[in-house]
This record gives C-alpha cells, structure tokens and sequence, in this order.
C-alpha cells in the first residue's frame, strides 16, 4: 500500500532496513510504483559510463528508492517519525501531527 502523504521536498525518517533512522528530505517520489527517493538514505553504487570525450566513468553512490510504507513525516516538535491526520484551516486541507496537532 503506498503512502499518499508524502510528497517532494518533505522530510521523512527512514523506519526500516540498513538506513534505519536517518532523517532526510524527499527528492523525488514515485505514486504510481509507491517508492521515494529520500537524500542520504539507501545508498547505491551505479557504475557509469562516459558519454562524453574527456569525461571520466567509474563507480559512482547514488541515493535507491525506498517504498513509501518505510518512511514517515519528521515532526520538530514530536523530534521523531509520525503519522499524519488531515485538518481544515481557512477552508484549506492541511496535514498535521497525530500526537501533538502541529502543521506539518
């Protein structure tokens, strides 16, 4: 099931897996396939190519995809991962903590 609440720019905390715990902002997220790319976690090694005269190749880290289920939205006033309700202010639907009720 993909989690539908985050979106670029967001920052998340990794639940699970080898970079469990780390904190870090959304870069890219992909709904259709439920994954996010998330900066400083699940880190790669891509091995490139050059594709150009003069450019070097060689083996280069690159942040994975990571499935949506594993990360949650970082709260600064919780300091930890949380699940997120939905409120209306002003006629806009916003999202907030679950615990503590600040806009996220």
């Amino acid at each position: 099931m993909a989690n539908n609440n985050i979106r670029r720019d967001d920052v998340v905390v990794v639940l699970s897996g080898d970079s469990k715990g780390t904190k870090g902002k959304v870069i890219a997220c992909s709904p259709k396939e439920g994954k996010v790319i998330v900066e400083g976690a699940n880190m790669i090694h891509k091995h490139v190519k050059p594709r150009r005269q003069g450019e070097t190749g060689g083996i280069v880290d690159a942040e994975g995809a990571i499935y949506s289920d594993k990360v949650a939205l970082y709260c600064s006033k919780c300091d930890k991962g949380v699940r997120v309700h939905n409120k209306v202010v002003d006629g806009k639907k916003v999202r907030v903590c679950a615990k503590c009720g600040q806009e996220i």
